[in-house]
């Protein structure tokens, strides 16, 4: 994602106290980025190293020590508590050496694994270990896994050497979820580290709607409610908060890099935990989440039934054919693992190019359907067998194609041009100019873009292309062209024959120093481009009154506080429309009156304001501190009473609506906090 960079002293007040504004991306008008300030995020996760265990650290406590292991391209977090010479794995992925070899270093026999829960965005590597190391399973009762194991419950407690781990039920992410707390023997009652799962994270909680049709994302969201207040923020605040993920994870929202916290720092800064109400709390964690992609259900029925061991070492790779067959897409999904350079040179017709280079995992889970028979097509055997090894991480089992086999097969070779980035802008002055498609999150779009473009999400485009006529000239573009190299794929599988992929993206498309937000027109361009940015305005609930009093029915009064709350009480003339249709219905960007959007507070309202303030030449504007400024303005009569308009004629509202008496005792008042601190957030790509 392109750097946040505010852009006035508002935005600088929306980055303290918003959970949600990790999700729009602010360029200052004043400072262009620098190479550094506009590289992915993600662009660390694309290295083989990201593609490889890591140990992050080795916490020393009181008799024991907890070693973090990070595997960054599932941006997983899996742990082993040892004390003297046993250890216990908690939430161990698939290819489970690391830990083997690990325990073998610090002389520790392994004497159990722990599933916090039935894990959904990987294979989780207990049958493994089980298997190998001869030792028994930990999991709550309430998954009611179909493998050998051992149940927990409140309270259970399984010992390693001087070290206690102490069970929780933390229902919220899922049913079954549930933390460990670790103490020392001599001191058990004083807990030193919460293992969260995926129940708390650092800056997040786990999201609550994995469950499709299960149960209710509310439902598990009020349990995540009663998880917290009613036991984790009773832990001392000196606990540390150690989660299994960090940034990018697609199990949460608004994750942290940082991998490790506190109960203390999240009870503080977590910015889920400023909702002390319930029904305020489940919204919160419930508005905005992401697609969950297609394979997650699946993972998480194999971790709960048992996955099946994995021959690590074939002796031969499975390969396939290079036979026409290959082309028919109602046969086969072929994932071309090569680079998008070399994709563009040359590729299997009807293939998709999903860098191994990347997040291979999880966008292979994301576009490649459970049940398709997937070949990965590579430039060499040592790229294929890492294929294969890592997309046993999430339960997928491929069969193998070099491209030079194809190549040499006399096959036909689809070839998709790379558009370069000056050679496209020059393009876009003309009136022959290419259809252009990008395909980040909708929140990425609306934050910075390289001109007039269509914005539809990588995951939605094979669904959508409808809207696009198949000989029609299309570009696709991203932030690195990683997600933009699979869209052409895509594309071509839906019948698609003139689509090229910008070179670099737009972290090139900024180097080279050209414009963002707004295409410059033929004839104004100037030899060095002005980046441009339209702030939003706030009103004051003084100026709000006196517009609906002197010039009724010329402007839009959009409320995006939850519908429970609109009811209970609003602005008369106001319309209540949910957050995600406001920023994505383009029908509130047009109209020549201005947009006026109500919030809580002001903070949510002004940065949707200014978010869509990018995408229209509307006038739309913020109610500056939202409705607690407008009622503590007000005095609940004085609004309809008469007020004198510039023709000297006075002019009367509709009666405002009474307040509604909180039970008797309810403090009515909004609650105060600490606004929480900016917590990075990350794409599943680039």
């Amino acid at each position: 994602m392109f750097t946040r960079v505010p852009c006035a002293w508002y935005f600088c007040c929306i980055l303290l106290v918003s959970p949600f504004v990790a999700r729009y991306n602010i360029l200052c008008a004043e400072t262009a980025p620098t190479r550094s300030q506009t590289k992915d995020a993600e662009a660390a996760k694309h290295g083989f190293e990201a593609a490889q265990y890591s140990i992050v650290d080795t916490y020393p406590f009181a008799g024991f020590r907890v070693v973090q292991f990070d595997l960054p391209v599932l941006s997983h977090y899996s742990y082993m508590v040892i004390s003297h010479d046993e250890c216990v794995v908690v939430d161990p992925g698939r290819d489970v050496d690391v830990y083997v070899d690990h325990a073998a270093k610090e002389g520790a026999t392994i004497k159990g694994v722990f599933l916090t829960h039935s894990h959904a965005d990987f294979v989780a590597g207990h049958m493994e270990l089980a298997k190998r190391e001869k030792m028994p399973i930990y999991i709550s009762a309430k998954s009611a896994a179909k493998f050998k194991h051992i149940p927990t419950s409140d309270e259970t407690t399984i010992e390693v050497g001087q070290a206690v781990l102490t069970i929780l039920e933390t229902p919220g992410h899922t049913p079954d979820g549930t933390v460990a707390l670790i103490s020392s023997k001599q001191n058990i009652d004083s807990p030193l580290v919460l293992l969260s799962g995926d129940t708390l994270f650092v800056g997040g909680v786990g999201r609550p709607d994995l469950l499709g049709e299960g149960m209710a994302a509310s439902t598990l969201a009020s349990m995540l409610f009663d998880t917290w207040y009613g036991k984790l923020a009773k832990l001392p605040d000196s606990v540390v908060v150690m989660p299994a993920h960090g940034a990018g994870s697609l199990c949460g929202a608004h994750l942290s890099d940082a991998p490790t916290s506190t109960i203390g720092a999240e009870r503080n800064t977590n910015p889920y935990f400023v909702y002390k109400d319930r029904g305020e709390f489940i919204a919160n964690v419930l508005e905005g989440l992401s697609e969950a992609p297609q394979y997650f259900k699946h993972n998480a029925a194999m971790n709960h039934d048992g996955p099946e061991l994995v021959e690590w070492e074939p002796k031969e790779l499975p390969w396939v054919d290079p036979s026409d067959s290959l082309t028919d897409i109602s046969e086969y999904y072929v994932a071309d693992i090569r680079d998008a350079t070399a994709y563009s040179i040359g590729h299997v017709p009807n293939s998709v190019n999903i860098g191994i280079r990347g997040r291979f995992e999880t966008w292979v889970g994301i576009m490649v359907p459970w049940n398709a028979n997937l070949v990965v097509c590579g430039e060499n055997e040592d790229q294929l067998k890492e294929a294969v090894h890592r997309l046993h991480r999430v339960g997928y089992q491929p069969q193998c194609l070099l491209y030079e086999q194809w190549s040499a097969a006399n096959q036909t070779i689809a070839k998709n041009p790379m558009a370069d980035p000056q050679a496209l802008y020059a393009q876009m002055q003309t009136t022959e100019s290419p259809i252009i498609v990008d395909v980040r999150l909708p929140t990425e779009w609306m934050g910075l873009r390289i001109g007039s473009t269509l914005n539809i999400p990588l995951n939605e485009l094979a669904t959508k292309s409808g809207k696009l006529h198949h000989s029609q000239k299309i570009v696709t573009v991203c932030n690195s062209a990683y997600r933009s190299s699979m869209a052409v794929g895509v594309l071509e599988r839906q019948g698609f024959t003139q689509v090229s992929n910008m070179n670099g993206g737009g972290e090139a498309w900024i180097n080279a120093g050209l414009p963002v937000f707004q295409t410059h027109k033929a004839g104004v361009a100037s030899a060095a481009p002005k980046r441009e940015i339209r702030l939003a305005e706030r009103i004051s609930s003084a100026d709000l009154k006196r517009m609906q009093m002197d010039l009724p029915g010329t402007f839009d009064l959009i409320d995006i506080r939850p519908a429970e709350h609109f009811a209970d009480y609003n602005i008369p003339g106001s319309v209540n429309a949910e957050l995600a249709d406001v920023m994505n219905n383009p029908a509130y960007l047009t109209g020549v009156g201005p947009l006026v959007i109500v919030d809580r507070d002001g903070s949510l309202g002004m940065m949707v304001a200014g978010a869509l303030s990018q995408k229209s030449d509307r006038n739309i504007k913020a109610l500056h501190g939202g409705m607690q400024s407008y009622w503590s303005e007000s005095d609940y009569g004085a609004y309809a009473q008469p007020i004198t308009a510039p023709s000297g004629v006075p002019m009367h509202l509709p009666p405002q609506r009474p307040p509604i008496a909180a039970p008797h005792g309810t403090d009515v008042s909004p609650p105060v906090s600490k606004p929480p601190p900016v917590s990075a957030k990350k794409s599943a790509g680039c």
